[in-house]
Formats: structure tokens, C-alpha cells, sequence
């Protein structure tokens, strides 16, 4: 005999009434608020990072970006204007290698200091190489894998740290990429798609061990996005402006703004309950 279960009689009474906190607030969307936060995002000179960057800053974080770059784009000044003047907030700049694994501990714990805490990451950082595995040699693999793993590793383990020394927990977003789950159609990519899915699978073992100091790990797996790089490729392989937007099941690619969101989910009080998962954003690509 089947047994069936309405939601309601599992939930107590007393949790049912509209004065409970559960149901809502009145404020808005409260738990989307990173104000008060301090998160590093590394890879944030540029593109896919800058704008996430910039989207932590609209919730009320104060950001740290790291990157190897001597200077970051121009755009990021107007960035780094804008939170000053508009949104109560501030950016920063800090040139780090995620290679140098003594640096970025000695950069990440000077942050901590200066703030007095340390909320969050977002671990944006890499590189892109396509080659034949055949064409490939063993320098430029160790080179897609210290800094897609080892690097994304390294940054981690260096703001858990902080955030274990301050005992307030905090949320750690990787960005991996649906190649890390499927071998992409057309695109040559072997060792950058195997970085990914490590990346994936780094994230489920930090959870792991983390979740004990209320440290959350998630990936974000983009699709294709159109960023400057991938117009460069486009213009050496014209082909793919017209061939990639059929493979997935909004016949589009997407663009950087379009993962603001997710990254503001994934860092604050909204995805609390979640850790240890890979939050798959590719246009249906990966679900033919």
C-alpha cells in the first residue's frame, strides 16, 4: 500500500503562520546581501572574473582581485570608481600569480588582516589552450594544470584558512566549465577539459572537508561565452560564430552577465544549504 505524504505534515503548525521568520521577511531578499563581506576573487583583471567582480560588489561585498596581470583593464578603474561612488563599497587590486603558492598565502593573510575577516572566493582564474592531444607536450600540460588545478587549489586553501582562523565560516565558488563534464564537439581541448573536471571534483572533496567549519564549496560551469578571446577565435575560425549556438538548446552562446547572478547566489546566505555541487549553466548543452 502506498503512502502518501502532503509537504504540510511534515512542517509543525507553528511554522505555518505568516508571523514565522521562515516564510519571509520584510526586507528584500535579504539572504542575497553580501554587505559586510570580504571575498577575493582571483582571475578578476578581466572578463568572466571583472564581472562577477563587479556583480559581489552590487550585493555589498568589498572585493580583493587577484591577478597576474601587471595592470588590470581599463574597465576595472570604472568599476573600482563606481563601487566607491555608488555603492558604499570598495575594490582592490592585488598582482598574484596563483602559481606562487607562497605568495598568494602571504597576500591572502595580509588581506585578513587589514579586514578582520574573510567571507568568501570565487576562484575564476585560467587558461585556455587548444591542441591536439597527440601535438601536445608535457610543458604545456604542466602548465594547464598548475594553474586550472593547482593554482584554483592553492587559492582555496589560502582563504579557508583565513576563514578557519576567523571561525565565521564562509562560501567558496569555483569556476569550472561544462567541458569538465562532456568532451566538447569540435573543439580540441584535452587537458583544459580535464582540468575542469578536477576542478569539479576538488570542489566535492573541499566540501567534504570543509563543511566541518561551515565552509561551503560549489562550481559554476559555464557554457561558451563571448568574450574578447573567443571573438579572436571566432575570427580565425569563422565557423564556429554560426556552428556552436546549435549545440545547445537556446540555439545562443552566452555572455558574461548572464553568470553575475550565480556567483552572487553561490557566495551569499541564499545557497546556504548548499555545498559539494556543480551549478551547471551551458544552455542545455550538456542535457541533449
Amino acid at each position: 500500500m502506498s503512502v502518501f505524504i502532503e509537504t504540510s505534515d511534515i512542517i509543525p503548525a507553528a511554522l505555518t503562520t505568516q508571523a514565522d521568520p521562515c516564510l519571509g521577511s520584510k526586507s528584500r531578499m535579504p539572504e542575497f546581501s553580501l554587505a559586510g563581506k570580504v571575498i577575493c576573487v582571483s582571475g578578476a583583471a578581466r572578463g568572466l572574473g571583472l564581472t562577477q567582480a563587479e556583480a559581489l560588489l552590487e550585493a555589498g561585498a568589498k572585493v580583493y582581485a587577484l591577478d597576474r596581470l601587471e595592470e588590470p583593464s581599463p574597465e576595472f578603474y570604472g568599476i573600482q570608481e563606481r563601487a566607491r561612488k555608488e555603492l558604499g563599497t570598495e575594490m582592490h587590486y592585488r598582482r598574484i600569480d596563483v602559481r606562487d603558492a607562497d605568495l598568494l598565502d602571504h597576500a591572502i593573510e595580509s588581506i585578513a588582516n587589514i579586514e578582520g575577516r574573510m567571507d568568501g572566493l570565487v576562484a575564476a582564474a585560467g587558461i585556455q589552450q587548444e591542441t591536439p592531444a597527440l601535438d601536445y607536450s608535457a610543458q604545456d600540460a604542466n602548465m594547464m594544470f598548475e594553474v586550472n588545478v593547482t593554482g584554483v587549489f592553492m587559492t582555496s586553501k589560502a582563504v579557508a584558512k583565513q576563514m578557519i582562523r576567523f571561525g565565521n565560516g564562509g562560501s567558496i565558488a569555483l569556476i569550472a566549465s561544462m567541458s569538465g563534464t562532456i568532451a566538447n564537439r569540435g573543439l580540441i581541448c584535452p587537458a583544459y577539459n580535464a582540468s575542469k573536471a578536477a576542478v569539479i571534483q576538488l570542489a566535492r572533496n573541499l566540501a567534504m572537508e570543509w563543511g566541518q567549519y561551515n565552509i561551503r564549496v560549489n562550481t559554476i560551469s559555464p557554457g561558451y561565452i563571448v568574450t574578447a578571446m573567443v571573438e579572436k577565435l571566432f575570427a580565425q575560425y569563422p565557423e564556429r560564430r554560426d556552428e556552436w549556438p546549435k549545440h545547445n538548446m537556446l540555439g545562443r552562446l552566452s555572455t558574461p552577465n548572464e553568470y553575475r547572478g550565480a556567483a552572487v547566489f553561490l557566495l551569499s546566505d541564499a545557497s546556504s544549504f548548499m555545498t559539494g555541487s556543480d551549478l551547471r549553466m551551458d544552455g542545455g548543452h550538456a542535457a541533449w
